[in-house]
């Protein structure tokens, strides 16, 4: 159901959606280390303060030192090196009356009976050991004396174990851990240490601190990021899905595609390969309904021809006459045979050349096979013979492909041939002009064209045709002409001036070295 909502999506939106699913893990995972930094602070420094609670727990036990002003006097004096790394000890009796402190090692004994502020509890983190040993009312948030802390203490689950907790006022914040004193079984006093912890709050407020400025630059970043992928990217791609649909309901809308067109990116190229694509299917599909129309218009002549010859047949017992219809019967199968055809031959022609690739050939020895291979049929069937000349070159490359400037030989030759009488000549030249052209001439002694405009001849079922029409479709020329427009060439036909006859030339780019 998720991945079937997350396709209907566009892509801004998918784009946009991901980030929220990242983003809300990261922020998961970055709000409990932040939860975790504080505690793991303390807990490190918590750590440190029992050790020192229970090594000189251990010292007054082992040098018998009792919990009164003037033996913890004589210890602070003997034994203060071990607390020079810390900010304060202070030493209470079993009853909690202030016995020692190392803020005090002038011993005054005003000191020792001076009430501790009272102080205000915002937090409390315990000890390693003791976690799940809190007591409720020192987890208060509420002004307690040292004395009453004490009180609490001793009658807390934590008795008997160090507890650790932090102290806040409006200036600093301070890590304060307690332990009870036992000695021969039995309480005989308090010990607590202080400590200043601004550096954890200062290290906690950093990290958070960072953590919010790189959240605010992320989204910053998504923010402009989700712009430019919409202004640069989606909306194109957006304009090139309304053109196609477009061009699939044959809609009169307006498109921007030209904007697209004229950008230096690869939507600029896929937006002039759609346009390009889509010029040429149009072309393509105007050229079939074209010649499909003239196709039926031309099968037609014939049909027509044959239904009037057929019943004129049944009535007639005349049999010269009989003979004449079958004849004309004959005729215009052969017609209609011709037509479908090379029709059929050029729809496969143009499935072919969409799958061929233009490559550098040398086009000489493919015309001059081509007109060997005429010589060994014609000169049997008609005693027609072609000549073949070129004007001295080694090479006459092109980009090209080899069968079609076969085809585009073999038809021209045909042509020829068709309008050239028995023992007649047929010329193929082939010769590079001044303009890098390569230019191919075939010329016949045939009756010539009968049109003024000659290039009326490359039409599709051009009208003016020799008598023996069923060997010609009227396609063949037309063939010539398309190919040679796909090699970049160009075809003109002509009437011989010296004398009767027609000459077809053709101009082919040479290939620039």
């Amino acid at each position: 159901m998720f991945s079937k909502y997350l396709k209907s999506l566009s892509i801004l939106k998918k784009f946009l959606f991901i980030n929220f699913i990242i983003f809300t893990i990261i922020s998961l995972f970055t709000f409990i280390y932040l939860s975790n930094v504080q505690p793991n602070l303390i807990k490190k420094k918590s750590i440190k303060h029992i050790n020192v609670i229970d090594n000189t727990i251990n010292t007054l036990i082992r040098l018998d030192t009792k919990f009164d002003v003037d033996d913890i006097r004589k210890f602070l004096f003997s034994t203060r090196f071990i607390f020079q790394n810390l900010d304060r000890v202070i030493f209470f009796d079993d009853d909690f009356n202030l016995i020692g402190d190392t803020d005090t090692l002038d011993l005054d004994p005003r000191s020792f009976s001076t009430r501790l502020d009272e102080i205000q509890f915002e937090g409390l983190n315990e000890a390693e050991n003791n976690k799940n040993n809190k007591n409720d009312n020192l987890a208060e948030n509420k002004i307690l004396s040292f004395k009453e802390i004490l009180k609490e203490y001793s009658s807390s689950n934590s008795y008997g174990n160090s507890f650790s907790f932090l102290q806040e006022d409006l200036n600093q914040i301070r890590l304060i851990t307690i332990k009870n004193v036992i000695k021969n079984n039995s309480n005989v006093g308090y010990l607590a240490i202080t400590e200043n912890a601004n550096d954890i709050k200062l290290a906690t407020d950093e990290r958070k601190a960072f953590v919010l400025r790189t959240a605010i630059a992320v989204g910053f970043v998504i923010l402009i990021f989700s712009f430019v992928l919409s202004r640069y990217f989606i909306k194109p791609i957006q304009n090139l899905v309304s053109y196609t649909k477009v061009i699939k309901d044959k809609s009169q809308i307006k498109t921007n595609i030209d904007s697209l067109k004229s950008r230096n990116d690869e939507l600029g190229l896929l937006s002039n390969s759609l346009d390009d694509m889509t010029i040429e299917l149009q072309k393509r599909v105007a050229h079939a309904e074209n010649f499909s129309t003239d196709l039926v218009h031309e099968i037609r002549n014939p049909l027509a021809s044959l239904k009037s010859a057929s019943e004129i047949l049944q009535d007639t017992n005349n049999t010269e006459q009989r003979l004449k219809l079958l004849n004309i019967l004959s005729h215009d199968v052969l017609r209609i045979e011709r037509l479908i055809t090379d029709y059929s031959q050029m729809l496969k022609d143009e499935v072919a050349l969409s799958k061929e690739k233009m490559k550098e050939i040398n086009i000489e020895p493919i015309i001059q096979s081509v007109v060997d291979d005429y010589n060994n049929i014609q000169t049997v069937k008609k005693n027609i013979k072609i000549h073949y000349k070129n004007d001295g070159n080694e090479k006459y490359i092109i980009n090209g492909i080899e069968n079609r400037i076969e085809q585009i030989i073999a038809n021209l030759l045909d042509n020829s041939i068709s309008f050239s009488k028995e023992g007649q000549n047929i010329f193929v030249n082939i010769s590079n002009s001044l303009d890098r052209k390569i230019i191919v001439k075939i010329t016949d002694e045939g009756q010539g064209f009968k049109e003024n405009d000659t290039s009326k001849i490359f039409k599709r079922f051009y009208s003016n045709r020799p008598d023996k029409f069923g060997e010609h479709s009227g396609l063949g020329l037309n063939i010539v002409k398309n190919l040679v427009d796909l090699h970049d060439g160009q075809i003109l036909a002509s009437n011989r001036l010296d004398m009767d006859g027609a000459m077809v030339e053709i101009k082919f780019p040479i290939v620039q070295s």
